[in-house]
């Protein structure tokens, strides 16, 4: 059974989407507010947390931020019907996923099971798992280990969300061929989640920005604009 964290300064939707995720057969802790869900999460981490965005006493960018020094836990974001800002800040600061508000309670319920199916694949954990995509993989300079969901770039540490660590499996795995935003988001989404063009681009700036903090010199992906992304072996 995954725990979920519920953070979120309303009350009613606290109330009604514990409700529907527990009916969903899911473990639900609820937080009314960042610096709550932070205290309980020092002391033990759930499986994902959902975080609404504007809260009081610490809001959802800041409960983010601070989980991403320690964690790389599946979180998924609740923004403002039309901030379009929100979306695009917390896909960069390192949420693996959005909902805009009003929501659909089908809704969230399908992209926390996706979010867990991509974290479990990535593990090599899911059933009928193909063994390539558990193995070890060496493309020059970089290392990945699926099993150990562990990155590394001239010897050095990486630590990736799980939508990054997909998006850079599946550019890795063919240097020099391009693959599409849309075959990205095949690869880090589930059919029934849609996403647009943007959503995968600000995953790739997020997923460079950490490989360059390794390595300043990192050129290996590649944009091909109105195309997609190419992976070149270093």
């Amino acid at each position: 059974m995954s725990k979920i964290a519920l953070v979120d300064d309303d009350r009613n939707i606290l109330t009604s989407v514990s409700m529907t995720l527990e009916a969903e057969g899911f473990e639900v802790e609820t937080y009314n507010d960042g610096q709550a869900a932070l205290d309980a999460f020092n002391k033990k981490l759930p499986d994902m947390a959902v975080l609404d965005i504007k809260m009081p006493r610490m809001d959802g960018m800041d409960l983010l931020q601070r989980l991403r020094q320690k964690t790389q836990m599946p979180v998924i974001f609740l923004t403002s019907k039309d901030d379009e800002i929100d979306e695009v800040l917390g896909l960069r600061m390192g949420a693996d996923d959005y909902v805009k508000k009003p929501f659909s309670q089908r809704l969230l319920v399908e992209r926390i099971r996706a979010l867990l199916r991509r974290q479990e694949a990535v593990a090599g954990d899911a059933a009928g798992t193909p063994v390539a995509e558990t193995k070890v993989m060496e493309r020059g300079n970089l290392r990945m280990d699926p099993l150990r969901h562990s990155v590394s770039w001239k010897g050095k540490d990486v630590s990736l969300t799980v939508t990054e660590f997909l998006l850079l499996q599946a550019l890795a795995q063919r240097p020099g061929f391009v693959k599409s935003r849309d075959q990205l988001m095949d690869v880090a989404y589930d059919d029934q989640v849609y996403v647009d063009d943007r959503t995968i681009d600000s995953h790739i700036k997020r997923l460079r920005k950490k490989m360059r903090n390794a390595d300043p010199d990192f050129l290996a992906i590649e944009t091909l604009y109105g195309i997609g992304y190419r992976y070149n072996e270093e």
